[in-house]
């Protein structure tokens, strides 16, 4: 490749977990710069200002990555300005992709939140209950703003158009090496297609055995699992059969029953449903359905745990209230 790409990374409503992943895969990533010119990383790596991104002509950026899901009017307004500066733009990790754990929060009012947030918490000493403001003038004559907290959490194709997403809390450092490697070749990657179960040692049908209805349902601290046995015939709830396994089924491998942060394979428009609808195909009997709604009393938690944001029920919801 004789020009260098132009890259850029924008965290948003993260936590940088994501572009740890980035730096993870180390030498690869140190060989890929030598094919990428870093244009902008903000607000964790460069020491760039949003308005040396708002100053770049448009579509000059060849390509963006965007780690984090949206849920303030910072997030909102750089995510557009990125994308107006970027040819392609990647939602990069589950926040970016689905809303990830954060996007739990939508199932409570903001009022909701900011009172457990500022006012509840047994450390919180605030009697006056003083909750953050977008503008606040201080003593008469300072003009104070901070971002404005959205009253829900969005994802980034709900915002702007993405042309390629990358799952996983975090991504997983080979998939993102692979994906990189792609880029400087020239292209982007298709996702493997395949769930976690189709790359997990456990599953019965790599084992040349057959499944079994479950009788008994267990959280993970109520039982140490066995050893090269499939979790969910163990009785141990894991979202394999429905999860994109490019992480290469790293949980179950040691024992932790995936949660779905790889986002689902591809086909499926809501990943809550389609979690519903394959752990209780599973279930052998009344009693451990039972099980189940006592042991996750709140099941669209347990089923969205990273996805809410991005479920067919939510995005219609905010566009109703659009009108």
């Amino acid at each position: 490749m004789a020009d260098k790409l132009k890259f850029a990374f924008l965290l948003a409503g993260g936590c940088a977990g994501c572009e740890m992943s980035l730096v993870d895969i180390s030498e690869k990533l140190v060989d890929a710069l030598e094919h990428l010119e870093v244009v902008f990383w903000a607000p964790t790596v460069a020491d760039v200002k949003y308005k040396d991104l708002e100053a770049m002509p448009d579509k000059s950026i060849d390509l963006a990555f965007v780690d984090g899901m949206i849920r303030n009017s910072e997030n909102e307004h750089m995510v557009k300005v990125l994308r107006d500066k970027a040819k392609i733009l990647v939602a990069f990790g589950a926040c970016a992709t689905l809303g990830s754990i954060a996007g739990m929060a939508n199932m409570h009012t903001k009022e909701e939140l900011f009172k457990q947030a500022y006012q509840d918490t047994f450390s919180t000493d605030n009697p006056d209950g003083v909750y953050p403001t977008p503008e606040y003038l201080l003593d008469g004559k300072y003009d104070l703003t901070i971002p404005e907290f959205l009253p829900e959490v969005k994802v980034i194709d709900e915002v702007v158009p993405v042309e390629y997403y990358v799952g996983g809390c975090p991504p997983h450092p080979d998939f993102v090496a692979a994906a990189v490697e792609a880029v400087i070749a020239g292209n982007l990657p298709p996702a493997s297609g395949k769930a976690v179960c189709d790359v997990c040692e456990r599953n019965p049908r790599n084992q040349g055995t057959d499944r079994f209805l479950v009788e008994e349902v267990y959280r993970t601290s109520e039982k140490a699992p066995e050893d090269g046995v499939c979790l969910l015939q163990q009785g141990i709830i894991c979202f394999g059969p429905f999860t994109q396994g490019d992480c290469g089924c790293s949980c179950p491998k040691v024992g932790i029953p995936c949660r779905g942060c790889g986002g689902p394979i591809p086909g499926v428009k809501d990943y809550g449903a389609r979690a519903m609808s394959a752990i209780g195909s599973i279930l052998g009997s009344e009693e451990a359905v039972e099980q189940l709604m006592q042991k996750y009393p709140v099941l669209a938690k347990f089923y969205y745990r990273y996805s809410l944001p991005s479920s067919l029920i939510e995005r219609k919801k905010r566009a109703i209230k659009k009108g």
